[in-house]
């Protein structure tokens, strides 16, 4: 379920907004507290590697390694908070046409892509960077993203096995958004077996479900 919004929210409601990311590419958009953030696929297999920054703090960003000590849990499900390194909620997944997504794997680089059979493709980490140069933002670090549409199962030896994205176009996810915050969701090959093959994906911004495309 979807946070509601704050009740000493004050602001006035701003217009819907979308970014289209195209496929080995990065994108961003800004989200306000109490808005809803959408992700969705574009192209059947597209994985969105998810960073997100404060707008206040550039120390401050959205954590996966917090949010798994924060949730005590590796898997990204509905009604789940993400927080940032300093474990404070930035956003609570709701509606998600797809339930498998990744907390655990870390974004690639053009070196190991150059090193794994994938010479001619750039890493996310590089595409992370490219963005947020063209934005003018400096951030002391860049942290391990979320992997929206990638699942990596865990058994009990603690053996980490990718499986085959299942992601079909038109598959999303819908987050409330509780802290301002950069998103930026780079869409480059992961370099992960069945996870490899970059996809376009959409951001959207809006102040309530309704304002979405159906």
């Amino acid at each position: 379920m979807l946070i509601m919004k704050d009740a000493i929210e004050t602001r006035a409601p701003l217009p819907p907004k979308s970014v289209r990311v195209p496929a080995a590419s990065a994108g961003s958009i800004l989200v306000k507290r109490g808005q809803l953030l959408r992700v969705t696929a574009l192209q059947d297999g597209a994985v969105a590697s998810l960073f997100g920054f404060s707008e206040l703090e550039p120390s401050v960003h959205l954590s996966v390694h917090h949010t798994r000590v924060f949730s005590n849990s590796y898997v990204l499900g509905a009604g789940m908070r993400m927080v940032n390194n300093r474990r404070r909620p930035v956003m609570v997944l709701g509606k998600d046409s797809v339930g498998k997504h990744d907390l655990l794997m870390p974004a690639s680089t053009t070196a190991f892509l150059a090193a794994n059979g994938y010479p001619d493709q750039t890493g996310c980490v590089e595409s992370l960077k490219a963005e947020l140069q063209r934005l003018g933002r400096q951030q002391p670090k860049l942290p391990d993203p979320i992997n929206l549409f990638m699942s990596v199962q865990l058994d009990q030896q603690g053996t980490l096995t990718p499986l085959p994205n299942t992601v079909k176009a038109g598959d999303s996810v819908t987050c409330r958004v509780v802290l301002d915050t950069l998103f930026v969701v780079s869409t480059c090959s992961t370099g992960i077996a069945g996870n490899d093959q970059p996809g376009a994906v959409e951001l959207s911004v809006a102040e309530d479900l309704s304002e979405f495309p159906v």
